[in-house]
């Protein structure tokens, strides 16, 4: 276990994904007291440094979705401990969170992102409302995605096809989220790729009938269809470039890439999540199970990194 005997998992946290997190650090926390780890499960939400620092802990386990545990401030923060902890660090952390400027920044590696837009919600007023979207049509047209900037689980996320539609979304959304990030809606089939201490997974294509891929449908619908036979030509390019943004990005530990490939076979990056979900039935342990990885396997291999 490189001498890894106490492990502390931060999960929970307030943040919109909390949910999430309290079941990707739920099933960390099983897998590792079956391996005879002292594990001390820590929600953020309630964290007490003084409690914390009484423990001696020889790394941390983050399960913490959402902003705090993937934006650098929990990284920084145990860097100034000096406590190591999974996963990338504080400048990665802190970009890939957002996903505009990560796009921005990949952009200049020549990696192929779709047209956007991004909306900052102290922007926008009522009376601005069509004036706003006409502006958006000229760019990206009828329909497009829209979702929070810095926000994951596909929380927020929603098709736009017309005017009512746009406002109705900001008018439920602008006091939850900060920020979003529009994009030029591409009808084709999405994937995902995982990968694990700079190994790339076994990718997957992800088959649905709604029109995104949605929270609804990641964690509460089966008529999902994972399938890992997938075209030569399309898995060899996949496994390329996430290779090549797990380099840029300078990524470390388990990250998960999103990409939808259109009907010429384009591939396009949506986005990173250098936190992914972790529980039984994440996308990233299917990468792993089609990867003939166990569950153990795969928590004991981001810890041990």
């Amino acid at each position: 276990m490189n001498n890894i005997n106490n492990v502390a998992i931060f999960f929970g946290g307030n943040s919109t994904e909390r949910n999430i997190s309290i079941k990707s650090g739920y099933c960390v926390f099983k897998c590792l007291l079956k391996k005879n780890i002292n594990v001390f499960p820590v929600d953020v939400k309630y964290f007490c440094l003084n409690d914390f620092l009484k423990i001696k802990i020889d790394k941390v386990f983050i399960a913490l979705h959402g902003k705090i545990g993937e934006n650098g401030t929990i990284q920084g923060f145990l860097e100034f401990l000096k406590i190591p902890y999974t996963g990338s660090g504080v400048f990665t952390s802190s970009l890939c969170i957002n996903k505009y400027n990560t796009k921005r920044f990949l952009n200049n590696f020549k990696v192929n992102i779709l047209p956007d837009f991004f909306i900052n919600k102290k922007y926008i007023s009522k009376n601005k409302f069509l004036k706003l979207y006409k502006k958006i049509l000229l760019k990206l047209n009828i329909p497009f995605v829209i979702k929070p900037n810095t926000c994951g689980s596909s929380i927020g996320l929603s098709v736009i096809y017309n005017f009512d539609n746009f406002r109705n979304y900001f008018i439920k959304n602008n006091i939850i989220f900060d920020d979003f990030i529009l994009e030029k809606y591409i009808c084709g089939d999405e994937y995902t790729v995982s990968i694990l201490n700079n190994k790339v997974l076994c990718p997957i294509n992800i088959k649905f009938k709604n029109k995104i891929f949605s929270f609804d449908y990641k964690y509460n619908n089966n008529n999902v269809i994972f399938s890992k036979n997938i075209k030569d030509n399309i898995k060899n390019r996949l496994i390329s470039i996430s290779k090549k943004i797990w380099n840029i990005l300078n990524c470390k530990g388990c990250v998960r890439i999103d990409y939808i490939v259109d009907k010429l076979e384009n591939i396009w990056f949506l986005e990173i999540n250098t936190i992914p979900g972790i529980a039984n039935n994440s996308l990233v342990t299917i990468c792993s199970k089609y990867s003939n990885i166990s569950y153990s396997k795969l928590i004991l291999s981001i810890l041990n990194n």
